[in-house]
């Protein structure tokens, strides 16, 4: 595939890569203990923080994906979006106070503050282990588009290992570099550049590709609108696919209330805001982003769509594999075959910025929660400059530990199909721990704990059903089939919430116990 790019587009890319390491470089020349690498001094301006709230939940695979769903189906994908918006306000409103209230490093320190060491432990353990499985394979599924975009003797390292090994050790690296050097703070301010890089990327493919359709954007919008692709509203309720606006508002608002209320990945940039009127406006700051973010790709898709009814794949749609599409493709395709040179190389930027986004924040956020939530408590009375020796060495186990995962699933169909919806495997047990310790501490620290695990083992069951026959129909019967991802947060903390209060009721704990 290298044929399709010009030397003008490696020099774009380049460009690209070599200001975003120098930027982050720059940004954290200054740490001298865990509070300026973890927490960036807290000193970032609110309105840097929210475009890296942005940044950090897009990653590669969203600019990709985004617009495959709207390529095979349609714009209904909006409606979760609303649940998006509807979650950061309430955040704003009553989270919060209670992440700048004094100094944390992370949310699971609200549990042992009211609920005991056993709690934090329990869902720093959860965050650690399934942010790592999630965010390697994110990592694995967006190489292979970016393989193609960038050809196979680049990501082979000149035939030295696996194209895909290449890929995943080249992006892994080069984020590696700047978060190892410069913490939190040159992550955040390398995310706001990379923002304006894919949302840039998708305003100009929006408005390219009606240039290549006879008749412009009038004729693309009806074309897309006589086929269905500008659907957008589904009042039904259901618990399967497709979208609907009841899993926006009840799912896609509980969903975020987790992954940026009760998730280290997204808290950790809250908690670098210096006010609470900060870290509000940073929260809200992204919520008037994320919903035209997300139309513009899935727009982009629409007009993709539009666009090869008229004209045939220069290049075959790759076959499918765990974890992406054959649509997937569609996008990456579009811009190595149909955009002028340089603008190619700008487009293949977008997605490199969306990947070493995602990846730079799961490494500053694991390394954070491993030293902090663990570490920490247990070796004490240490010099702060062990503990950021400490912290920049787990930034390199973490790295390691994403690009051994990515590898490692590349065979594994099972895990690789079940990345997607890890998060809310996991996301019902966090958020509901944190709600027992912010709102009904009374219920104590061995309930929380037998919530959390509750919530586990059945949102595992949800999403593995058992294959026992017996079992199938009463499955369906309650669910209607496959419970799609956006109920996963919803029902996994229902069931937090409740094995919690059943646990109190039978078995009540001591008061004291929660001090132990």
């Amino acid at each position: 595939m290298n044929g399709y790019l010009h030397p003008g587009d490696w020099l774009v890319i380049a460009a690209y890569l070599g200001g975003i390491i120098g930027l982050g470089v720059w940004f954290g020349r200054d740490q001298r203990n865990t509070r300026d690498y973890f927490l960036g001094s807290r000193n970032i301006p609110w309105w840097g923080i929210g475009l890296s709230i942005v940044a950090a939940e897009t990653s590669a695979l969203t600019v990709i994906g985004v617009p495959a769903i709207a390529y095979g189906s349609n714009l209904m994908f909006i409606q979760m979006i609303v649940g998006y918006v509807i979650a950061r306000v309430l955040l704003a409103i009553f989270l919060v106070p209670h992440y700048l209230k004094g100094e944390i490093y992370s949310p699971y320190q609200l549990l042992e503050q009211h609920l005991g060491r056993g709690p934090r432990r329990l869902a720093g353990a959860f965050f650690l282990f399934l942010e790592t499985l999630a965010a390697g394979v994110r990592v694995y599924v967006a190489c292979i588009p970016i393989r193609l975009m960038l050809g196979e003797h680049v990501c082979s390292l000149g035939g030295i290992v696996d194209p895909i090994l290449g890929a995943i050790l080249i992006f892994v690296s080069l984020s590696l570099l700047y978060t190892y050097i410069g913490g939190v703070k040159a992550v955040i301010w390398t995310d706001a550049v990379q923002f304006g890089l894919f949302l840039g990327g998708g305003l100009f493919a929006l408005f390219y590709i009606p240039t290549l359709v006879e008749g412009g954007w009038a004729a693309a919008l009806t074309a897309a609108g006589n086929a269905g692709k500008l659907a957008w509203l589904n009042p039904s309720f259901t618990f399967s696919a497709p979208f609907n606006l009841w899993m926006g508002v009840l799912g896609g608002t509980v969903l975020v209330l987790s992954t940026h209320g009760a998730e280290q990945l997204i808290v950790q940039r809250v908690l670098a805001c210096g006010t609470v009127a900060d870290g509000r406006k940073a929260l809200v700051l992204s919520g008037v982003l994320i919903f035209p973010l997300f139309l513009v790709f899935l727009l982009v898709g629409a007009m993709l769509w539009v666009f090869y009814q008229g004209h045939p794949f220069q290049i075959p749609l790759p076959e499918a594999r765990p974890g992406i599409k054959s649509n997937d493709f569609i996008f990456p395709i579009f811009m190595l075959t149909e955009v002028p040179h340089y603008l190619k190389g700008f487009l293949i930027v977008a997605i490199l910025a969306a990947a070493m986004s995602s990846i730079s924040s799961a490494i500053t956020s694991l390394a954070s929660v491993s030293t902090m939530d663990f570490i920490k408590p247990l070796v004490k009375d240490r010099s702060e400059e062990y503990y950021l020796r400490f912290s920049k060495l787990s930034t390199v186990a973490w790295a390691g530990a994403l690009v051994f995962t990515a590898w490692l699933t590349r065979e594994v169909t099972f895990v690789l199909n079940a990345a997607f919806s890890l998060r809310g495997l996991t996301a019902g047990a966090l958020l509901g721990s944190l709600l027992i310790a912010l709102f009904w501490r009374r219920l104590g620290a061995r309930a929380a704990m037998a919530g959390m695990v509750a919530s586990l083992v059945v949102m595992n069951l949800l999403y593995w059903p058992p294959n026992i026959p017996a079992l199938q129909p009463w499955w369906q019967r309650t669910f209607g089939g496959e419970v799609f991802w956006p109920w996963f947060t919803l029902i996994g903390t229902l069931v937090t919430l409740g094995t919690a209060w059943v646990v109190k009721t039978i078995w009540p704990e001591k008061a004291k116990s929660l001090s132990e």
